[in-house]
């Protein structure tokens, strides 16, 4: 193979250098506008300790059919004998057990205790807490009577295909859901939490980025840039929050790993705001978080009452928009407040960003932020 320094037919020109990367990362110095934030798996329901209750609708039914999982196939290869695949081994499963896995399933999934533990040097969220097992044989008299009354099954299926994991969530989904709109009582909405893995912080950013960037101020982001999907949405945004003095700290959501759960025809999705920043959302006559000292008790910041507020910069309406946005105004925003261990919460759609100033501070004004 010819050296470069030899002429040879064919040789192109040198290749050009690609573009330097940007490294996007929080910064030490700026630990002070650190933003956390929850991790959540879904939506439960806070239930009375009263005697469970159940009335099932239309809505409760659920359809086994082989369009869905085939029962039975044929693998004929090229050379050998044909073979017969089927299901035979699930089906001779008993229908107790079937009964006992989804409300064992609905139990795990939907009736834990979540609790906290508060020291003096450190607050952690103890997120390992035990189910209510006390709530277990209802549980199981309800999935029983679901099962007679709920399930019908096409073709060749069998009840027994509702242990397979795809099929065992949907039915935990409808018993429980069931089970909250019969319940008497005072139910309110809560966050199910990962539990290895229940909070995050601005604090773990760092990546490299081709992608244009916006430097931010060092009194406004713990994290270095802001990352621009278009060329000039993040831009105009980052600005505006900068010259806003009710802002104490914003981040765009990139490389945060913050999402909010959502389902859209029947399939579990992660929708990624665009910004979260920490705003003052008191009167004008009211101190600063910016001022040195203001609102501090012993072992309180600043910014402990802040309003944590989701940015939405919104284009083209599309239906997978319109689940993502009411999710997170539905949902998310009223559990995580109900859990009162992460600071208040509330979301905003921006329209416009160079309107961005007006619609933060009007809705802020009329309430109009959903919380």
């Amino acid at each position: 193979m010819p050296f470069s320094f030899i002429p040879c037919a064919g040789a192109g020109s040198d290749p050009k250098p690609g573009p330097i990367p940007t490294r996007v990362r929080a910064l030490e110095e700026r630990i002070d506008r650190e933003i956390t934030f929850p991790r959540l798996l879904g939506y439960r329901y806070d239930l009375p300790e009263a005697r469970l209750e159940v009335k099932f609708t239309a809505d409760s039914r659920l359809t086994l059919s082989a369009a869905d999982l085939p029962t039975k196939t044929e693998n004929a290869p090229i050379i050998g004998e044909s073979v017969v695949h089927d299901l035979q081994e699930l089906r001779n499963r008993r229908e107790q057990e079937v009964a006992f896995q989804l409300a064992k399933l609905t139990l795990e999934k939907y009736f834990r205790q979540d609790g906290v533990q508060n020291t003096e040097k450190t607050r952690r969220h103890k997120f390992d807490s035990e189910v209510q097992s006390w709530r277990f044989p209802r549980l199981l008299e309800i999935t029983r009577e679901w099962l007679a009354a709920c399930v019908r099954c096409k073709d060749n299926t069998f009840p027994q295909l509702l242990l397979l994991l795809q099929f065992a969530h949907d039915a935990a989904d409808k018993i429980y859901k069931a089970i909250v709109a019969s319940t008497p009582g005072e139910k309110a909405l809560k966050p199910i939490l990962r539990a290895y893995d229940p909070g995050g912080s601005t604090r773990h950013v760092d990546f490299d980025t081709i992608k244009a960037t916006y430097t931010t101020r060092a009194d406004r982001s713990h994290v270095s840039h802001v990352v621009c999907d278009t060329k000039s949405w993040e831009q105009k945004l980052a600005q505006t929050l900068e010259e806003m003095p009710e802002v104490f700290a914003y981040v765009k959501n990139q490389h945060l790993g913050f999402t909010i759960p959502y389902t859209l025809n029947g399939e579990e999705h992660h929708y990624y705001p665009d910004f979260i920043v920490r705003i003052d959302d008191r009167d004008a006559s009211s101190p600063s978080p910016h001022d040195e000292g203001v609102g501090r008790g012993p072992g309180r910041s600043a910014s402990d009452n802040l309003l944590n507020l989701i940015l939405e910069c919104t284009g083209q309406k599309k239906k997978d928009k319109e689940a993502k946005v009411t999710t997170a105004q539905t949902l998310w925003i009223p559990a995580v407040n109900n859990h009162g261990e992460f600071g208040r919460w509330a979301f905003l759609e921006i329209r416009d960003p160079w309107e961005a100033k007006n619609t933060i501070r009007e809705a802020l004004q009329g309430k109009e932020v959903s919380r």
